[in-house]
């Protein structure tokens, strides 16, 4: 299929960006590496009158690796990120995330920024944003800005808190300092780089004795956003994880989740899944952290 007819305004400026958006309302669209937006297009499952690009907005492209944590702009391509050590650095668990975005060419063009406003149930960064805590800043025009925190962010399937006449800016991930920082992230797909039925990510700040002194982590593909426990993984500090541990909080988690049904998984077999990654990944993080005190 083809997308339906639209204009296309190139932006010069986030000004420009932000009075198109005022002036458009919900028939306007942002687009940056258009790689969600576009196939939708093609199947008209998404149909703006109007596409603003954002590509060449440098003030949209900075990141800054400060101690506390990343600003990353939102048009900051995936690929980058991936290769960047400074910010696998800063951020392990996001590079870890990144390696089961699509493809190589999808992450080449695909932006951090494009995976959170499509706030796909199954996608890697949301679930990696949800996990630590990431917040995201939105611009308008008449509005100013505003600075969510992704549990305020994702509000359901391709759902956001973004309004119509917002613009997603910038993210800023947390970065936990000091030694014994790990984390893990695992999924099941179809294929290697389809969407995920279920994913795991965890991220650990455990001592030299094995003990964990901090603990984050979630799911995704199991509801209709990216889950997040803090109340489990606080039960995780103070103790060393061992399988059983890391086995009962993960089914704990997934006891909480409400995935859908469809051809490829029913919602038992997406809940299970969940799950045995989810132990998976504690389980495996905590392992590297042990790994790495001797």
């Amino acid at each position: 299929m083809k997308a339906a007819p639209f204009d296309y305004v190139r932006a010069e400026s986030l000004d420009h960006v932000l009075e198109c958006l005022a002036r458009h309302g919900m028939d306007a669209k942002a687009i940056a590496g258009g790689q969600s937006l576009v196939p939708m297009m093609a199947m008209r499952l998404a149909r703006p009158a109007v596409l603003v690009d954002i590509n060449c907005l440098p003030e949209l492209k900075q990141v800054a690796i400060e101690p506390t944590h990343v600003a990353m702009g939102a048009t900051t391509r995936q690929r980058d990120v991936e290769d960047d050590q400074a910010l696998c650095s800063a951020l392990p668990l996001v590079r870890q995330a990144l390696r089961w975005v699509g493809h190589v060419q999808t992450r080449n063009r695909g932006t951090v920024g494009g995976s959170m406003v499509h706030a796909d149930p199954s996608a890697e960064l949301p679930l990696a944003a949800k996990v630590l805590g990431a917040t995201l800043r939105l611009r308008s025009q008449d509005g100013g800005e505003r600075v969510l925190a992704a549990d305020e962010f994702f509000l359901g399937p391709m759902f956001t808190a973004v309004g119509e006449t917002e613009c997603l800016v910038e993210i800023e991930w947390p970065v936990w300092q000091g030694a014994g920082v790990v984390s893990a992230f695992d999924e099941t797909a179809m294929r290697s780089g389809d969407f995920a039925m279920a994913s795991a990510a965890c991220q650990l700040q455990v001592d030299a004795d094995g003990i964990c002194r901090r603990a984050a982590f979630g799911l995704g593909g199991v509801d209709g956003i990216p889950l997040s426990f803090p109340d489990l993984a606080a039960q995780l500090v103070g103790q060393r994880i061992d399988a059983t541990s890391a086995r009962e909080l993960a089914h704990a988690a997934a006891d909480r989740a409400e995935p859908g049904s469809d051809l490829h998984a029913d919602a038992d077999y997406r809940r299970h899944l969940g799950a045995v990654l989810l132990a998976r990944t504690l389980q495996r993080a905590a392992a590297g952290a042990t790994a790495a005190a001797h």
